[in-house]
């Protein structure tokens, strides 16, 4: 555990915490072992990476003893925060009781996240399937609308990011993050609703939604007939936190509906309260034909999950089982998971947070180099540029270096790897976060 100084910080680890930073190895050691035992692709960031051995709360500490407030939640992973004693307990109950099983048998805690996710899910969604990564929930979900459709294309946004398998892939616009040289051709891209660069040259509100236009046009061009669906997020995360007009998303889901394409959302990222709605979607009214869900549904355990209605859910009767997808250890954690949302509002909770967070950032703007401040909730994205308006991303490696080295752990994003990225746990207090904003403001203003 850790102890609070008078404003309630934690300076320093102790007991249980503190032992387990001691009985580490250093950053030199580890950096020597990932070199040789790793694939080259298993990247981190920092020029001198922290290692990192333990964690509580919005608190993280390396093998020295040093802590870290946790402002990426390990890319939206920890949202009821780290070591949340209500969660692990429940998975060690459940562990101490049943550790593993597969779908093929029955067991409670599986249908009881059904249930739970049925109930807080929008609109009629009200059918699950499990597994353990946002791939392969990508996956299923696109491999349902195939199926139900009989179609084999989809429309995916250049700025999207939804996985490592084969046609999760294959979706992804980030050129960073489409390593396979050879992806599946049945996937069509659009330019992505980015107002800071719109590629049309256009300004929002007086734009006529031109990105709407675009996705009207790519339908025409590959025909209704062929396409199952069209996949993104509500609000692009590794694209850069790009967050577009709320009618983007309801004009599209009226676009898709007239064009019989079902549209799935990836809420893989922006789930759970960390736009300020249980899931970004509701923002815009808007309820999905799929919907993908994965990281902070465990809190650190890893589950997964699309999610639809009864009339879809219909079109998958073949198997499909899923060896890990329904571990009901991993569905405990995520039962409490949901419970400890409800009972602390932590949506509510982002929403609030994140209108003081907003309005600090974005005096950046204009007073230094930053294109545009960007975010709903705790899910806010700085993206910085040089003289000549182009992405800057030596300047965002330096700002991220120097919060690792002042005891804050931080995101970059875009395509131009220019963008700072804020998610922290939704636990987090103000008070929190204020330090943080302070070292931004010193950096760049």
């Amino acid at each position: 555990m850790t102890t609070k100084d008078e404003g309630g910080r934690s300076p320093q680890p102790t007991g249980e915490t503190a032992g387990a930073v001691r009985s580490h190895s250093g950053p030199e050691e580890i950096l020597a072992l990932k070199k040789q035992y790793l694939i080259p692709c298993v990247y981190h960031f920092y020029k001198r990476p922290p290692h990192l051995v333990a964690a509580e709360g919005v608190w993280m500490f390396d093998s020295a003893g040093r802590r870290y407030l946790d402002a990426y939640s390990g890319v939206t992973v920890m949202s009821a925060g780290h070591g949340n004693r209500e969660i692990l307990d429940a998975a060690a109950e459940q562990a101490s009781r049943l550790q593993h099983t597969t779908t093929i048998y029955l067991t409670e805690p599986l249908v009881r996240l059904a249930e739970a996710l049925a109930g807080v899910a929008p609109g009629e969604l009200c059918r699950s399937f499990f597994c353990a990564s946002g791939s392969e929930a990508n996956e299923g979900a696109m491999l349902l609308a195939s199926l139900k459709t009989g179609r084999s294309d989809f429309l995916a946004l250049d700025h999207g990011l939804h996985g490592r398998t084969k046609l999760a892939a294959s979706a992804t616009g980030l050129p960073m993050w489409r390593t396979d040289p050879r992806p599946l051709e049945t996937v069509h891209f659009i330019s992505s609703p980015y107002c800071a660069r719109c590629p049309w040259c256009r300004t929002y509100p007086g734009c006529g939604m031109e990105c709407l236009d675009a996705v009207e046009r790519k339908i025409g061009e590959v025909g209704a007939h062929r396409l199952a669906g069209m996949i993104l997020e509500p609000v692009a995360g590794n694209g850069g936190i790009i967050v577009p007009p709320l009618e983007y998303l309801s004009g599209l889901a009226d676009l898709c509906r007239r064009s019989n394409i079902l549209l799935i959302l990836d809420e893989i990222q922006t789930g759970f309260g960390r736009t300020g709605h249980w899931f970004a979607c509701e923002a815009s009214g808007v309820v999905p034909d799929i919907m993908t869900v994965a990281k902070a549904l465990g809190n650190g355990f890893p589950i997964a999950a699309f999610i639809t209605n009864d009339d879809i859910a219909g079109a998958y009767t073949k198997p499909g089982a899923s060896t890990f997808g329904g571990n009901p250890v991993c569905c405990a954690a995520a039962l409490a998971t949901l419970a400890v949302h409800r009972r602390d509002s932590l949506a509510d909770r982002a929403r609030e947070l994140g209108l003081w967070l907003g309005r600090r950032l974005e005096r950046l703007a204009g007073s230094s180099p930053v294109l545009e401040v960007r975010g709903r909730g705790l899910m806010w994205g700085i993206e910085l540029v040089d003289f000549a308006g182009e992405p800057d991303a030596a300047l965002c490696d330096d700002i991220l270096e120097r919060a690792k080295d002042e005891g804050f752990l931080i995101g970059k994003t875009g395509p131009g790897r220019n963008v700072l990225t804020l998610m922290p746990p939704l636990v987090v207090e103000q008070s929190e976060l204020e330090p943080l904003v302070d070292m931004l403001e010193a950096c760049l203003c």
